[in-house]
């Protein structure tokens, strides 16, 4: 049974038994005498590579040259070299043997040889890969040699290893040692564990322990032998047997084969620097080596090619190896959003290489860097996420979109553009039924209520159709305040005619929240006058939505008369021609005009109700010369008032949680709500508008009061109704003679209203003879209720 070593035998840990990892399974292959294991963090169970070294006792030369592949690993570190993370010694005895093992905990890494069985690419797409991965192979060489001066002396497939992003990189430091060329007269050995190298590996002068020759030689000259073995094992796909195989060319892409002969030069002071071969090598320029150089380097890129690059990058990520793609380029894509380096069209390609993923691991790779980018401020940003809401909208969990989505995308509701309000409100379809009640009830339902009042008509439509979506996701208090109120005293008198007929799909569609009290008593009032809108969808529209309401009531009435206690508007099925009023989507409403002209689409007609009573104000239809944006349909909008509830103002009243209970200020602002007033012109022009329309002949009123003199001879007799009817006196029998009020006959000749402003008196002999002088004692009377000398004109 094994024991483990109480102390330390050497390296950064303390015994196996220590080790904070776990060790796994092994993989088939490794370098040297190392084993190569998969393993894991014991404290967050993140993957990791276990490499372990056994010798017979602690004197091993094996031991000697892994402890200094571990000593040369920890303090090397380049982008494309392993990186380093724990390292242990430990030894165990059994019986009367003892065997002495190191390990060293390094990233999560395969051997390159297995990777490339996994991936199974072929043609171009394996080419543009090994294109890829031998740039960083060599660049990690080039480093060794040229900036640090250091030789690895085994550089072959066994000695690369892969990252779960694909990306290659250079381990198995054992025999790795300083160049000493400095000193050239030296004769001893410079590689001191240059004997674990494999002889069909070893360049000519080293087979030959020629020191003085490899000290006059460039520090590249042995790797650069090592990095020619490696291409030929790579594109052979077969293991280096003996140094002539390197001849076999016949696998070597044509564009690398002049690079790869200078590599494999006899003469080591002619063989090619592996500087020189990342710069001028024809092999690694394609599509694929220059993406992932631009997304390293983009930090050094100006805006203008940023944004030309991320524009191309979704047609390109087609054409590259999909695995590459999800692999490497998907996670660079994903941190430069992070960290603000890429552009607003960078996100388009980061969804597009997210669709190509699975559902797990879109939501691990993908959806963390979406719910951080809802944080930006950068505008173009936030608009590329609301436009493709829908694509990742389902990923998001409830409590995301709750704490940390909504409260971002919620500032787009009192945004100064248009078009971002109108997406925030869209992306609501998405969001609110992964939102709590609380968060509807206190935040949501304020936005949606300004936003029905917006300046923009297809915003205030799409609040509206909006809100007949998510009315399942609505407690019945809250739909009970919000849903009539919000559908009928705005929607159905908006002046925008898609607005109207949005409120009445909106009505029809969430017909079985109503009982038959609030169809009967707020619903149909409203619809009903829809019936002569002058806009015929919506006209159509109102006929469907009172047929549908009818038939509800009477199923209802069915019922009762039945006996069953359980009628009621709730749950009615719609009617088959609803069917289609239950599909509606958003949709942007701009092509129909700008906000100053979309008004003016509902004509003014003449065929106004006349069966009104005195006490009736003017028609605010009316005031179309001074006010052209806000024109009425041909019956008075502003004029229908809604039926109250029993238990409802004309607002959406209280929230029924208690929410905002204490603070009357929080109330999401349907409380307050008001029907939309038609602006009104001047009390002068209002009454010549209102004398226009009057025919010229009208029957006498019967309830008519004498006309004041003065300036208020000028008023109107329906508006001298509305100011004197409740006070004045019965009328005269005669009132030919008072309509004589009148200063001076020219006065008579120039008055707009001497035929128009009340009927023509009976006999119009006398009344022409105004001019006299003695119309100014008639205007003594000061109420229609004084009676008028009659006499003082007994001498006409």
């Amino acid at each position: 049974m094994f024991k483990f070593l109480k102390g330390v035998v050497g390296g950064s840990g303390t015994g196996l038994k220590d080790l904070p990892y776990n060790i796994g399974d092994p993989y088939p292959s490794a370098w040297g005498s190392w084993t190569h294991f998969r393993g894991t963090s014991k404290d967050d169970g993140s993957p990791v590579s276990i490499f372990s070294l056994s010798g017979s006792n602690a004197q091993d030369g094996h031991l000697a040259a892994g402890r200094n592949g571990v000593k040369r690993l920890r303090t090397v570190r380049h982008p494309n070299i392993l990186s380093f993370l724990h390292s242990t010694e430990a030894e165990t005895i059994d019986g009367s043997a003892s065997k002495v093992t190191i390990y060293i905990v390094t990233e999560p890494v395969m051997p390159l040889s297995e990777k490339i069985k996994e991936l199974g690419l072929e043609g171009t797409q394996r080419d543009e890969y090994y294109a890829w991965g031998l740039h960083q192979v060599a660049k990690a060489v080039s480093f060794l040699n040229n900036d640090c001066k250091l030789v690895h002396g085994n550089v072959c497939l066994a000695s690369v290893v892969v990252t779960p992003t694909l990306d290659w990189k250079l381990h198995a430091f054992d025999v790795l040692s300083e160049f000493d060329g400095s000193n050239e007269a030296t004769s001893g050995q410079m590689l001191q564990y240059a004997w674990l190298i494999g002889s069909q590996y070893k360049p000519m002068e080293l087979v030959k322990s020629d020191w003085a020759a490899i000290r006059k030689s460039p520090a590249w000259a042995i790797d650069s032998w090592g990095l020619g073995c490696l291409i030929y094992e790579l594109f052979s796909g077969l293991k280096l047997g003996k140094t002539e195989e390197l001849r076999n060319t016949a696998s070597i892409p044509k564009s690398l084969l002049p690079d790869y002969q200078r590599l494999l030069s006899s003469m080591p002071s002619r063989r090619l620097n592996t500087s020189k071969l990342i710069e001028n090598s024809e092999y690694f320029q394609n599509k694929l080596v220059d993406t992932i150089h631009f997304m390293e380097i983009l930090s050094l890129k100006d805006s203008v090619e940023k944004d030309t690059f991320f524009r191309k990058l979704p047609i390109l990520a087609e054409q590259l190896p999909r695995q590459i793609v999800l692999k490497k380029l998907l996670p660079l894509l994903a941190s430069s959003l992070e960290f603000g380096s890429a552009a607003a069209p960078a996100l388009t390609a980061l969804l597009k290489m997210g669709s190509w993923l699975s559902t797990e691991e879109f939501s691990a790779k993908v959806l963390p860097t979406i719910v951080k980018l809802f944080a930006s401020n950068d505008r173009a940003i936030r608009t590329g996420l609301l436009q493709h809401i829908d694509q990742f909208g389902e990923s998001l969990s409830s409590q995301m979109v709750d704490e940390q989505v909504y409260p971002h995308i919620a500032t787009g509701f009192s945004d100064t553009s248009a078009f971002l309000r109108e997406l925030t409100l869209k992306s609501m379809l998405v969001l609110a039924p992964k939102l709590s009640q609380r968060t509807i009830s206190g935040s949501l339902l304020k936005h949606l209520s300004k936003l029905q009042v917006d300046e923009e008509p297809a915003i205030r439509t799409n609040t509206t159709i909006l809100l007949g979506n998510i009315a399942s996701y609505l407690n019945d208090g809250t739909r009970k305040r919000v849903l009539i109120n919000a559908f009928t005293v705005r929607a159905l008198r908006d002046t925008f005619s898609p607005a109207r007929g949005a409120g009445i799909m909106a009505l029809c569609a969430t017909s079985g929240y109503y009982d038959s009290a609030e169809i009967a008593t707020r619903i149909l009032p409203n619809v009903v006058v829809l019936t002569i809108d002058p806009d015929s969808d919506v006209r159509l529209k109102s006929f469907q939505a009172v047929d549908q309401f009818l038939q509800i009531l009477k199923q209802n009435n069915e019922k009762e008369i039945s006996g069953d206690t359980a009628a009621g508007g709730l749950n009615i099925p719609s009617l088959p021609g609803n069917a289609s009023l239950l599909g509606w989507a958003m949709s942007s409403l701009t092509l129909k005009g700008k906000p100053s002209e979309h008004s003016s689409s509902a004509p003014v007609s003449s065929n106004a109700p006349l069966g009104t009573t005195s006490s009736d104000s003017i028609s605010v239809e009316n005031a179309q010369t001074t006010a052209p944006v806000r024109v009425s349909s041909s019956f008075d909008l502003t004029e229908q008032h809604a039926t109250e509830s029993p238990t409802s103002t004309d607002g959406w009243g209280e929230v029924e949680n208690g929410i905002h209970d204490e603070d009357e200020t929080e109330k999401d602002g349907w409380d307050e709500l008001e029907p939309l007033d038609e602006p009104k012109p001047s009390p002068a022009l209002a009454n010549i508008q209102a004398a226009q329309k009057r025919p010229v002949s009208q029957p006498v009123s019967q309830t008519k009061p004498p006309i004041l003199s003065g300036s208020r001879s000028a008023r109107p007799a329906k508006e001298d109704d509305d100011l004197w009817g409740s006070i004045a006196a019965p009328a005269p029998r005669t009132v030919s003679k008072p309509l004589n009020v009148k200063s001076s006959a020219p006065v008579d000749d120039d008055d707009p209203w001497a035929a128009i402003a009340a009927p023509a008196p009976s006999t119009r002999a006398k009344p022409l003879s105004a001019g006299r002088g003695r119309g100014s004692k008639a205007a003594a009377p000061k109420l229609g209720a004084q009676r008028i000398n009659r006499t003082s004109s007994s001498g006409m």
